[in-house]
């Protein structure tokens, strides 16, 4: 998948200490991708409907840390 003309988003919950950093860019037809922004590069690619699904799944509470 070409990801150069991705625009990528830092989370807001990513702190400036090296910490957790997730990146995503919701730019491109037809896709979701997401990458670890200490490592870019790889990167998964979802469909924007089960991205969607993930993120209300981790609002409601889904996942334990």
């Amino acid at each position: 998948m070409d990801l150069t003309q991705a625009v990528w988003i830092k989370s807001s919950y990513s702190g400036t200490n090296g910490g957790q950093c997730v990146e995503v860019a919701a730019n491109l037809p037809g896709v979701i991708a997401v990458q670890d922004s200490k490592n870019p590069g790889p990167a998964l690619a979802v469909e924007p409907e089960a991205f969607a699904a993930f993120v209300e799944a981790i609002k409601s509470g889904e996942f334990s840390l």
